[in-house]
């Protein structure tokens, strides 16, 4: 098996597409579909990899981007964030809060699975 990810991410469509796309390649998927409770999600699951959504009911992904990141037990886990806006300044705002790479919606499968094995390292 793969390993464990999270998916953090309100849209009931693109968490069904993500967990089937990855499922496939052999990995464990959990989700959670919000920004309240997340930080708790992501405590008690302890997943390899999070996928994070930047825009979610109640918190932003880059405030909980900044939890991960300043919490000494998650802080070194990789994060993919997702967002619809692709523009430069998103990017660059992700990148400055600690993402380990940022894709755009809408996505292609071969995308998804290229980034999640290049975040996840060697097998």
């Amino acid at each position: 098996m793969a390993g464990q990810v999270l998916i953090i991410e309100d849209e009931p469509n693109i968490i069904e597409a993500i967990s089937f796309i990855l499922s496939r390649d052999g990995w464990h998927v959990r989700t959670h579909s919000g920004g309240e409770g997340a930080m708790n999600a992501v405590r008690e699951r302890r997943a390899d990899l999070i996928i994070l959504d930047v825009m979610l009911p109640h918190r932003s992904g880059f405030e909980l981007l900044a939890d991960i990141r300043g919490d000494a037990d998650l802080g070194a886990t990789p994060v993919l964030m997702l967002t619809a806006r692709g523009q430069r300044k998103d990017r660059e705002m992700a990148e400055r809060a600690g993402a380990s790479r940022f894709m755009t919606k809408p996505f292609s499968n071969a995308e998804m699975l290229e980034a999640v094995r290049a975040l996840a390292g060697p097998a």
